[in-house]
């Protein structure tokens, strides 16, 4: 009888997980069946109803394409947090450039939260899923999980701390800072304005979210990290309080929403103590700090997939903040995700025989990095010769192929054009006029050729 009632137990949690089209990820491991985990807590009774409701009414439209300028992210969201929706929204501070930054408050619980994002301005994912969680939380009022969260917390909200940053989809903010080294020095406007709402609001809760390099992997396997977490060190000794300890708590309850979805592509970033990162700095400061940091999902080339599970990461954080059912989870299911392990490069072409104008001819490896690695554009070679044992999260067989250079990599690098650091331009060809090429490489891939 036990074992009966076992198995009906199990067929029942199984048929509850969210289904996700095209589970599959690179490596060819099936999330949902790598996802099974009796040590963890089970997801959230709510996950497949949330799930649903997010496709069908909680997903805003116009921020598809993970590149957009503040001003348009702005634009989208201004009619989601109006005052009759339950939200406050002040501006709090100017970027370098004189961009608004604004405070968006949420909320009549005695916990105060506080989330920011992109702080690095090409870091856009949770950017998006902010601007679905306000679409949920106004839209919604009648949800028990809005009403939970609405007693139970007070959330306030400074989205895209980065704007000049974002307006050019770069790292740094427009003095050339990277905001998230300057919560020592606090020598950029954006860094002042993100430490005087903190000192204001004085947090129980803080959620630093960001985007991290498509290439990481999950410790030292093949598989790409789809999503990283962290609750930071507050000092040298990466001591555990109890503040670190709560945070700790909420990082595992995000792991039994996002395991259904993503079992075995979780990693842990690494927690050495850095002075100068406003994560580090806020965890100092007493408040419980999570960082969430979006990786990549082969195929997801917008991270639209990413975005929606940044949004049920959150909801299942902020639900386990509000309820205080985090309270008491294992440290042992946060501790034991493995770290992020080196990030692998972007592409690797093997084998084929190299021809530059004046020089013999050299059968080579070239290795390709690009700044956008999911949408494969702006290449640059990283590498040129034996690479046999480099791996690369794409590889192209070349063996048999001529590699043939042509500008403008000749005007970008060195006496050939053709080095590491220029620009990747070139053809893989049959025979060694280029009169039979197989494949093109102009700094971007053609979508429609992705391989020879």
């Amino acid at each position: 009888m036990r074992l009966v009632t076992a198995c009906l137990l199990l067929s029942a949690m199984a048929a509850s997980l969210p289904a996700w089209s095209g589970s599959t990820f690179a490596g060819g491991a099936d999330v949902r069946s790598a996802s099974v985990d009796a040590a963890l807590p089970s997801p959230p009774a709510w996950l497949g109803e949330l799930d649903r409701l997010y496709d069908a009414q909680v997903r805003v439209a116009g921020l598809e394409d993970r590149r957009f300028k503040p001003e348009q992210w702005w634009t989208v969201v201004r009619p989601l947090i109006d005052g009759a929706r339950g939200f406050r929204s002040e501006d709090t501070g100017r970027s370098a450039e004189g961009r608004p930054l604004r405070h968006v408050s949420w909320g009549e619980g005695d916990t105060r939260v506080l989330l920011w994002s992109q702080m690095h301005g090409d870091e856009s994912t949770a950017s998006m899923a902010l601007a679905d969680l306000f679409h949920f939380l106004g839209g919604h009022a009648d949800h028990p999980l809005v009403q939970r969260l609405r007693q139970g917390t007070t959330l306030h909200v400074l989205p895209i701390v980065n704007p000049d940053g974002a307006a050019r989809f770069q790292r740094r903010n427009a003095q050339g800072i990277d905001i998230n080294r300057d919560a020592r020095a606090l020598v950029s406007p954006e860094a002042r304005v993100l430490h005087d709402l903190r000192e204001r609001v004085q947090p129980d809760y803080g959620f630093n979210l960001h985007d991290q390099q498509v290439g990481y992997r999950v410790g030292a396997s093949d598989r790409g990290t789809a999503i990283a977490l962290l609750a930071p060190a507050f000092n040298e000794a990466r001591d555990v309080d109890a503040s670190r300890g709560r945070a700790i708590e909420v990082a595992v309850a995000i792991r039994a929403v996002l395991e259904p979805y993503i079992g075995g592509y979780i990693a842990k970033w690494d927690d050495t103590y850095n002075p100068r990162a406003f994560g580090d700095l806020t965890a100092k400061a007493g408040v419980s700090t999570l960082l969430i940091e979006s990786g990549g999902i082969e195929g997801d080339l917008h991270k639209q997939r990413l975005r929606k599970l940044n949004f049920l990461a959150l909801v299942g954080a902020l639900d386990a903040i509000a309820s205080r059912s985090h309270v008491g989870l294992a440290h042992a299911r946060y501790d034991e995700l493995p770290r992020n392990g080196r990030p692998w490069p972007d592409l690797l072409v093997k084998g084929g025989t190299l021809l530059l104008p004046g020089q013999p001819p050299a059968q080579v490896d070239v290795l390709v990095d690009f700044s956008e690695p999911l949408l494969e554009r702006g290449g640059r070679i990283e590498d040129i010769g034996d690479l046999a044992d480099t791996d690369a999260r794409r590889t192209i067989d070349a063996r048999g192929l001529y590699i043939l250079p042509f500008a403008p990599a000749v005007a970008d690098a060195g006496p050939t054009g053709f080095s590491p650091g220029a620009p990747a331009y070139f053809l893989l060809s049959r025979d060694a006029a280029g009169s039979e090429p197989v494949w093109t490489l102009a700094g971007d891939v053609d979508p429609a050729r992705p391989a020879p």
